[in-house]
C-alpha cells in the first residue's frame, strides 16, 4: 500500500531526477557555467526551469516579478492612509468602551489610566480622478492613486513585532516556515540563471534612532531548501558577503576549487542522498556567476540623470530607501523574480509629529519615482509592486498627549496597504473602518489573504501550492488558507 502524499512522490522524483543530471560530473558543472558567463546558451542549463515546479503556473500570470516595500515597525494609517476628520472633535476625549470592546493590548499601554484620542494632526486631501484621500506627508504617491489599490482594512492577530513581522512574511508567527519571496523561489524560479530568484535590501532610515531588528529568517526558507532562501545585499563592501575572492585566488583557481567541492559533495550525494547537498551544489555554482552578475548589477552609473534625479537626491548613497528603489527597478530589468525592501523605524511610539515625517520623506519620493520608472521601461504591467507593514497604529495616545507630541501603540484590528502594478484596479480603496480607525466596518482583509493575493497575481493558486514537511502539505497560507481580495484585481 502507498502510504506517501503525492505530493511528497513529486518531490523525490523532481530530486532523484536533477540528482542524475549533476552526476554526470563535476566538470560538467563547471563548463556549464563558464559557458554561461560567455553567453553560451546552448552548453548552458536553464536553472530557472531547474528549480521551477512543472505544474506552476497554475493559471496565466498577471505579474512576472514583484517588489515588496516592507515598512518594518508599523506606520500609522491615520495619519497617512485612514482619513478620519471627525476625530477632531475627540482631542484628548477617552476611546469608547463601547469601540475598544475589550480588546487586547500591549503592555506598553494596558497600565494606562486613559486612553486620550490623538487626532492625525496631518492634512488630507483628495487626489486623482478617484479622489482618494491621501495625507499631506505623501505628495509624491499621491499623485498616483489612480494606480493603486488602497486596502483598508487588513488586519492581524499578532500584536506584538517580531511575531507579526514573521507572520506576514512566513504566514506563521512562530519561526521555522519559508518566506513568502522563498515560495516564489521555489515555485517559479528565476529568469536570470546569474542571479538568485529572490534579493533582499535593508534600507537605511532617518526616523527614530531606534528600530525593531530584523532576522534573516524573515527571507529565510525554512522547511524548503536553502537555495530558496533570500540574498541579502549589503550597502558596503562587497555586495553580497565572501563575493570576491580572496587575496592570491584567481578566478581560475576558483573554479578549479569549486569543481574539487562538487565532485566530494556528489559523492556525498550518492552515499546518502541528502537533497540538501544538491542545494549546496547549486549554491555555489550561483555564487560562482554573481561574482560578474552582482557587481554589473550594483553599478549604477550606466543610469541617466534624469532618471537619479527623478529618485530623489539620496539615490546615489547606498543603503538608501531611494537607492535600494533604484536596485529593485535593475533587479526586475534582470529577470529577479521577488525582491523585498525592508525599511525600519516605523515603530513611533512617541514623537511621532518629529519622527513620521522624517520617515516619510525617504519613502514617498522613491515610491513615486519606481512606478514612474517601470512605467517608462514597459515593466508596469507585468511588475506587482506592494507596500505596508505588519500592523498599524492606535488612535488613542500612548504616554502624555499635546498638541504637539503624541506617540501611538501598536494596532493589529486595522490598517493599510497598497499595490499597484501587475493586474491591479488602480483607483480603488477597498474596505473602510469604523470613525476611530479602530475596528473594521466592511470587507476584512487577513495578511493570509494579502499573501493568497500576491501569489494569484503571480499564476498561483495558494490552496494547491504546497511543500511536504513533516508529515502536513504546508502552504504560506497555513491550515486556515487564504482568499484573492478579487475586488482589487482588474
Amino acid at each position: 500500500m502507498n502510504l506517501m502524499p503525492e505530493s511528497y512522490q513529486a518531490q523525490v522524483r523532481r530530486l532523484l531526477s536533477r540528482r542524475t543530471l549533476l552526476a554526470r560530473g563535476a566538470t560538467g558543472l563547471g563548463t556549464a557555467a563558464l559557458a554561461s558567463l560567455a553567453g553560451d546558451r546552448s552548453l548552458s542549463p536553464s536553472l530557472a526551469s531547474a528549480a521551477a515546479i512543472p505544474e506552476l503556473p497554475h493559471h496565466e500570470p498577471k505579474a512576472k516579478r514583484a517588489i515588496y516595500l516592507f515598512m518594518s515597525g508599523a506606520p500609522s494609517q491615520i495619519d497617512m492612509w485612514d482619513h478620519k476628520p471627525k476625530m477632531s472633535e475627540w482631542f484628548d476625549k477617552d476611546l469608547p468602551d463601547t469601540i475598544r470592546m475589550g480588546q487586547r493590548l500591549t503592555t506598553m499601554t494596558s497600565g494606562q489610566a486613559r486612553f486620550p484620542v490623538a487626532p492625525s494632526r496631518y492634512k488630507f486631501a483628495p487626489h486623482g480622478q478617484s479622489g482618494t484621500m491621501v495625507s499631506e506627508l505623501l505628495p509624491h504617491t499621491a499623485k498616483h492613486v489612480d494606480d493603486l489599490a488602497l486596502i483598508r482594512s487588513m488586519h492581524t492577530e499578532a500584536i506584538n513585532h517580531d511575531p507579526a513581522i514573521t507572520y506576514i512574511c512566513t504566514g506563521d508567527q512562530l519561526p521555522g516556515k519559508a518566506s513568502l519571496g522563498s515560495w516564489l523561489s521555489y515555485g517559479l524560479g528565476s529568469e536570470n540563471e546569474n542571479l538568485p530568484a529572490f534579493l533582499v535590501m535593508t534600507a537605511s532610515w532617518t526616523g527614530r534612532k531606534e528600530a525593531q531588528a530584523l532576522y534573516n529568517r524573515l527571507w529565510g526558507s525554512g522547511f524548503l531548501p536553502t537555495k530558496y532562501q533570500g540574498v541579502s545585499l549589503r550597502s558596503s563592501g562587497d555586495p553580497v558577503l565572501y563575493l570576491s575572492n580572496p587575496k592570491g585566488v584567481s578566478r581560475e583557481v576558483r573554479r578549479q576549487m569549486l569543481d574539487a567541492l562538487a565532485a566530494m559533495n556528489q559523492d556525498t550525494s550518492r552515499a546518502i542522498g541528502d537533497p540538501q547537498t544538491q542545494a549546496r551544489i547549486e549554491q555555489y555554482e550561483m555564487a560562482f556567476r554573481m561574482q560578474t552578475s552582482v557587481p554589473e548589477l550594483a553599478d549604477i552609473s550606466d543610469e541617466p540623470q534624469h532618471v537619479l534625479d527623478m529618485y530623489g537626491p539620496d539615490v546615489t548613497t547606498p543603503g538608501t530607501f531611494a537607492h535600494c528603489c533604484l536596485m529593485s527597478r535593475r533587479m526586475a530589468e534582470r529577470g529577479v523574480r521577488f525582491t523585498q525592501i525592508f525599511h525600519r523605524g516605523w515603530d513611533q511610539h512617541g514623537s511621532l509629529p518629529r519622527d513620521l515625517p522624517n520617515q516619510c520623506r525617504d519613502i514617498d519620493q522613491p515610491c513615486s519615482a519606481l512606478i514612474k520608472d517601470l512605467k517608462q521601461r514597459g515593466m508596469f504591467d507585468d511588475t506587482l509592486v506592494v507596500w505596508g507593514g505588519e500592523f498599524g497604529r492606535t488612535i488613542y495616545c500612548q504616554g502624555k498627549l499635546t498638541k504637539d507630541t503624541y506617540g501611538r501603540d501598536h494596532h493589529p484590528k486595522c490598517f493599510s496597504v497598497w499595490l499597484t502594478g501587475a493586474g491591479i484596479k488602480g483607483g480603488t480603496v477597498h474596505g473602510t473602518t469604523d470613525e476611530f480607525s479602530y475596528n473594521i466596518v466592511n470587507d476584512p482583509v487577513h495578511i493570509r489573504d494579502l499573501n493568497a493575493t500576491i501569489l494569484h497575481l503571480m499564476g498561483i493558486d495558494s490552496d494547491r501550492f504546497t511543500y511536504a514537511f513533516k508529515g502536513l502539505d504546508q502552504r504560506l497560507t497555513g491550515i486556515e488558507g487564504g482568499h484573492v481580495v478579487n475586488p482589487i484585481l482588474s
